[in-house]
């Protein structure tokens, strides 16, 4: 069986879990480019916004299974032991077959554990397996069928040095570095890039982000990306 559960985010039933948990733990916004939401509207606009609008993204939540197993009768109870944060698929192409792994938020609780090689793990075989193909390692909640998609790409603040092992570790090549690729809030003094705004800028009080752009594409991920993944998912499925 596989370790995590995930399910497309639903405002009703995940958004108020979600403000809470980043409220109690702001420091999981560090490198993202807002702030930590505090009500259902600052959710929709910075995260839901960014991440899971329209039909080029949606935003998953996260399930561990092995806390959640351990709690029987009460559903509330178990969702809150369980939840261990959010990640998207975004700016997708249907067109052009691509698609982004974004928004990747872990909860400190669940962070050097299994949780995120596993949600990475689960978006790629979602993203790149063709619907015909049938992994052991996803066994999620229903049905699961392969996008049969060629490209995922994969971005990072520049300082974000744990996302960007994690990527590499899980077969994503490094094309380059993004530069001013967000602007940050003004009341944001950490994972800036380090260079001053020009005078007149329309946004001057604002610091730019760095960013780190990865991709795994279809050809190398069945050649010996996806052997390697599984390896990675099956021993965090050992260690739980």
């Amino acid at each position: 069986m596989g370790l995590l559960s995930h399910s497309k985010l639903q405002i009703s039933q995940h958004a108020d879990l979600f403000i809470s948990q980043a409220l109690l733990h702001p420091e999981i916004y560090d490198m993202f480019p807002f702030t930590p939401p505090k009500d259902k509207q600052e959710f929709l606009t910075e995260v839901v916004g960014r991440y899971g609008q329209g039909p080029s993204g949606v935003l998953f939540v996260v399930y561990d299974k092995t806390k959640t197993s351990a709690l029987s009768g009460d559903e509330s109870k178990q969702h809150q032991a369980g939840f261990a944060g959010i990640a998207a698929l975004a700016h997708s192409s249907a067109a052009n077959l691509t698609t982004e792994i974004g928004c990747m938020m872990i909860l400190p609780a669940f962070q050097r554990t299994h949780v995120a090689s596993n949600t990475v793990g689960l978006l790629l075989h979602y993203a790149l397996d063709l619907p015909s193909f049938s992994s052991p390692e996803v066994s999620v909640t229903g049905p699961v069928k392969g996008l049969g998609l060629r490209r995922v790409t994969y971005g990072a603040n520049h300082l974000n040095k744990a996302s960007i092992r994690l990527a590499e570790r899980m077969g994503f090549k490094m094309v380059g570095i993004s530069r001013w690729s967000y602007i940050l809030p003004a009341s944001k003094t950490v994972s800036w890039n380090e260079r001053d705004v020009r005078k007149g800028d329309p946004r001057e009080e604002c610091r730019g982000i760095d960013s780190v752009l990865l991709e795994l594409c279809w050809d190398n991920w069945e050649l010996d990306i996806r052997d390697r993944v599984d390896g990675i998912m099956a021993r965090g499925r050992k260690e739980a």
